[in-house]
């Protein structure tokens, strides 16, 4: 296994996400954790594998100093369009995480690794790189593709036979990420570097709906209850993505 980069097909697959309510939602419980902890200055931001730069995008736009690192070409000229066309500057970085991590930086106020770990060959690599590049007293915001719920899900469906196989892996070529995390797992990884101050689910209850329910519910209903139970201690750990909000170790070793 490999890490996955995205092409043309892929930019198009996440314009419809961000355009429909599961973009919405995810935006919105990414928004409100943050606002809970970022401190009301300017901050200098790195999103790792900032995609088409959404949430890079909105951090600009109060001010912060933001760099978006981002190893497809194609994502990176999205994201840059889309700041062009805010009005908005930041810098734009076309290199994978390995690349960049074994660079000299300053380290960052605020790191911004969202829905890449599902993506990587070996995702736990990554949590020393991104210790090394957050501030002391900084913050990593780190959102992943949930393991538990895609078990649910297929529980929900009766795809027992694929429970039994533990054929979790997306189609080679396809948009299904390719290693969905368990948490439990990642957050044994996490703890020697990590302090996981918040986390919350992303979508706990919206792609479990029938459709014909979801469509009934105005969005802005649908995104006001997933933030009010994205942290509910029976529910936010069945989110179709988990974000973790983490501040680095004091002492800890990469």
């Amino acid at each position: 296994m490999h890490d996955h980069h995205f092409d043309e097909l892929a930019i198009r697959f996440a314009e419809k996400i961000y355009g429909s309510n599961k973009g919405a939602i995810r935006l919105a419980v990414l928004q409100a954790d943050l606002n809970e902890v970022i401190p009301q200055r300017p901050l200098r931001v790195l999103d790792i594998g900032a995609g088409l730069g959404h949430m890079s995008l909105w951090l600009a736009q109060q001010g912060h100093e933001v760099t978006l690192v981002e190893p497809a070409l194609s994502m990176l000229e999205a994201a840059q369009q889309r700041f062009s066309a805010a009005q908005c500057s930041a810098t734009f970085i076309h290199s994978d995480w390995q690349s960049f991590a074994q660079q000299e930086h300053t380290p960052y106020d605020l790191v911004l690794c969202h829905a890449v770990l599902e993506w990587l060959a070996d995702p736990h690599a990554i949590l020393a790189a991104l210790h090394r590049l957050t501030a002391a007293q900084g913050w990593l915001s780190l959102a992943f593709y949930n393991k538990d719920a895609l078990i649910l899900q297929n529980l929900i469906k009766g795809n027992l036979r694929k429970l039994n196989q533990q054929r979790f892996t997306g189609d080679a070529g396809g948009l299904t990420p390719q290693q969905p995390l368990d948490p439990r797992e990642l957050t044994t990884q996490a703890e020697p570097l990590w302090l996981i101050q918040h986390r919350s689910g992303i979508r706990v209850f919206h792609d479990y709906m029938q459709p014909q329910f979801r469509q009934k519910i105005a969005a802005e209903e649908l995104i006001s209850t997933e933030l009010s139970y994205r942290r509910h201690p029976a529910l936010s750990g069945l989110g179709r993505y988990l974000h973790w909000l983490c501040q680095p170790r004091s002492g800890a070793v990469d």
